[in-house]
């Protein structure tokens, strides 16, 4: 059987108030309820239908259902914002429950981001710590209120605990009171629970996913199966900015299997009863592709060209007191070249995406990252409106970024194939799109590469006078659809958070930021500017310390007089450390240090003190890290400190090994065997611990990482002299 060839298929492609709304559930769905902002504010208050329950559903069989707005995939969103159900519902936490929520801004809108449905930026808690927990406290309210009339008694009296209702002798569990109170009105201002009163908050509980997760029914992507689905993988272009020339689908026509040859903008899709016969398929398909405009560089290239932008001031970032004449003064001068390659995200489960499309209905199952951005771009392929397009929430096996694309790369891909199945006549066949980890470590999205330039003095008493400090490195918005969100006056604020806002007090320092164009595609990557600022500014600040005689500590104290937060994680995870007592010997003919660093990121500060070993034929081992993290309110201190563990590890492999390379335009590495990740047998020993703090909650998914890496390279210069200004670390 031929396959069917189909081409040129598709185009390319705060809460301002609460408003609280009973609405009637499905059979048997029992009490349901709603926080509605913006458009559905407005149709609230308009007396329009209103949806069923945004984030809180209770069953008649008692369970509590959390909507979670944000994408599970592995930072505890599906524990967290159910934790702040909970608690303000006095729930028992073995009847909580949590499902992925589907698209809707109008719903599920991040707060922290304006009108966008999405998760990023350590965002998940922060921003619904309050929207989850008045959610919870109107459920019960409502259940209070209905329990009082059956059994005409005031209110007050009546009293909530692990899931049952009480006054005096009577009790009723929510699962008998929901029919009852979904006739009662909404209460608009009701009151949230002190901290002192907090049963869940502050504690460890069992993560919701946890037994799924580990008894295999979670359901991630890769496990969609639906009725007559077919599957999907896409030959893309071996460099990037080249196009498909010509196919010949005759080529793939003895395959078993294939069913469809589609050509997409990002090239040329073949879809098969399997992934096995769609990957023979694509084997053998021939594609002639066009690189005239193609990305034909290389990794020396780019670097030499940015090494030639540094030589001259990029835009200003940051400009207090007068840095030249305080370099030029005479005192002690250090001047550094840092240098931080493309990194792959390199998530444990690879991309995909499941695509249903019929006739005015296009239904997606997604570990979806960026809700709207998601919808309304695959509207613009399928030609839907944007409410015409579904999307059903999994888990995502990891992404560190790369799920979060503005451009909606993968999912547009997905729906384009859909589409083309669609235009052969064939509605209402489901496709699941699959890349191999070969097809996003070669022709995805990476960490921008970038090169810092950096000099700064002291004075005659040791003390950091001057600081001045040039990035040059691609930004990862301009062009996007977010450009306007983070581009302000040409500078890419993710280009130089955590250098434009350095916390140390340096009377005369100087940032300043080139962003070169260049055809690779670059994206966020987990923690994102930090992942390069935190490294030089805090190898640098250890420099000075050095050169003036000082301890790391001790100078990194002076300058962060009017620092709290930062001075808090600081002596916390030194004094846990035992900073200032001797490392234990290593090995004969090992050498071992000591070193530290401190960082803000996403509004959460964290601290690192590292140990390590360095052997005669200078292999290095970490052998601790101690964590000190100050994230506000810890909802669960347990998945802090797993956040916190996770990131070590993520900074530790990209310290180590971490380097995407292209030779002639075409990435080098395919897969773990070049791109390597951390073993488990390298994992060091992780001290993690918590500020007590009755802050605002912040983020813990990526602040982990910055200080990972300087602090190990501070740790190396202590045992060996070395300051390592580059990485992966090459201490050879």
């Amino acid at each position: 059987m031929n396959p069917t060839r189909v081409r040129d298929a598709v185009p390319d492609a705060g809460m301002s108030r609460r408003v609280f709304l009973k609405a009637a559930a499905a059979a048997g769905a029992g009490l349901t309820l709603a926080v509605y902002t913006g458009r559905a504010a407005a149709q609230a208050a308009a007396g329009a239908q209103a949806a069923p329950s945004a984030f809180v559903r209770i069953g008649a069989d008692d369970t509590v259902t959390v909507i979670v707005k944000h994408l599970e995939m592995g930072q505890g969103t599906f524990t967290g914002l159910p934790t702040l159900v909970a608690e303000e519902l006095d729930a028992a936490w073995s009847q909580v429950r949590a499902v992925g929520a589907p698209a809707d801004v109008a719903l599920y809108n991040n707060l922290a981001w304006g009108p966008a449905q999405g998760t990023g930026g350590s965002s998940s808690l922060a921003n619904s710590f309050i929207q989850y927990r008045t959610a919870g406290a109107t459920a019960r309210a409502m259940l209070v209120a209905a329990a009082a009339e059956q059994w005409k008694v005031d209110a007050a009296s009546v009293t909530v605990k692990d899931g049952v209702v009480s006054a005096g002798a009577k009790r009723a569990t929510f699962g008998q009171l929901t029919n009852a109170a979904a006739t009662h009105a909404v209460p608009t201002n009701v009151k949230l629970k002190d901290a002192a009163d907090f049963v869940y908050i502050g504690k460890h509980f069992p993560r919701t996913d946890s037994k799924a997760k580990s008894n295999g029914t979670a359901m991630y992507t890769q496990d969609v199966k639906l009725p007559g689905m077919l599957t999907a993988v896409v030959a893309h272009p071996p460099r990037f900015g080249a196009h498909v020339k010509s196919f010949d689908s005759d080529s793939v026509g003895s395959v078993p299997g294939v069913r469809y040859v589609i050509e997409v903008p990002s090239g040329v899709a073949v879809v098969g009863t399997s992934f096995w016969a769609a990957k023979k398929g694509r084997d053998a398909l021939k594609v002639e592709w066009d690189d005239t405009a193609a990305f034909k560089a290389s990794t020396t290239d780019v670097f030499d060209e940015f090494r030639r932008l540094s030589k001259s001031p990029g835009k200003p970032v940051r400009n207090d007191g007068d840095v030249a004449k305080a370099l030029a003064a005479g005192g002690k001068r250090i001047d550094a070249e840092f240098v931080f390659p493309y990194l792959a995200h390199a998530p444990m489960e690879p991309l995909n995406c499941v695509v249903k499309l019929s006739a005015d209905r296009c239904e997606i199952w997604n570990g979806e990252q960026f809700h709207t951005a998601d919808q309304q771009a695959v509207a613009h392929v399928v030609g839907l409106k944007p409410e015409q397009v579904f999307i059903n929430q999994v888990y995502a096996g990891g992404s560190f970024g790369r799920r979060a694309s503005s451009m909606s790369d993968y999912v547009v891909e997905a729906a384009a194939i859909a589409k083309g199945i669609a235009t052969a006549g064939k509605h209402d066949i489901p496709v699941k799109l699959v890349w191999t980890r070969e097809d996003d470590m070669t022709g995805g999205y990476y960490r921008p590469a970038y090169l810092h330039t950096m000099s700064a003095a002291l004075d005659a008493g040791g003390n950091a006078v001057a600081w001045q400090h040039r990035i040059v490195g691609q930004s990862i918005t301009e062009g996007t659809p977010v450009a306007g969100m983070t581009i302000h006056n040409g500078i890419d604020s993710t280009s130089v958070e955590g250098a434009a806002n350095l916390p140390y007090a340096i009377a005369n320092l100087q940032v300043d930021l080139h962003s070169p164009s260049i055809g690779i595609p670059v994206l966020w990557w987990r923690s994102v500017g930090s992942t390069h600022t935190a490294y030089a500014t805090e190898v640098m600040i250890d420099e000075l310390a050095v050169t003036a005689g000082k301890d790391p500590v001790a100078f990194r104290m002076a300058l962060l007089a009017n620092e709290p937060r930062h001075r808090g994680v600081l002596e916390l995870a030194t004094q846990k450390a035992g900073w200032s007592t001797p490392l234990a010997p290593g090995k004969p003919g090992e050498k071992r240090g000591r070193g530290v660093a401190v960082h803000k990121s996403f509004d959460t500060y964290v601290a690192q003190v590292a140990e390590v070993s360095v052997d005669a034929n200078n292999a290095l081992r970490v052998d601790r890290v101690v964590c000190a993290v100050d994230c506000g309110l810890a909802v669960n201190p347990d998945v802090v400190r797993a956040q916190m563990e996770g990131g070590i590890g993520f900074a530790l492999a990209a310290a180590l090994y971490g380097e995407i390379t292209l030779k002639d335009g075409i990435v080098q590495q395919t897969n773990f065997h070049q791109y390597q990740v951390l073993r488990i047998n390298e994992m060091p020993v992780i001290d993690v611990h918590i500020v007590p703090s009755t802050q605002k909650p912040s983020g813990v998914g990526e602040p982990g990482v910055p200080p990972l890496a300087p602090a190990v390279a501070n740790a190396v210069a202590a045992a060996t002299g070395k300051r390592l200004h580059a990485l992966p670390f090459k201490l050879a």
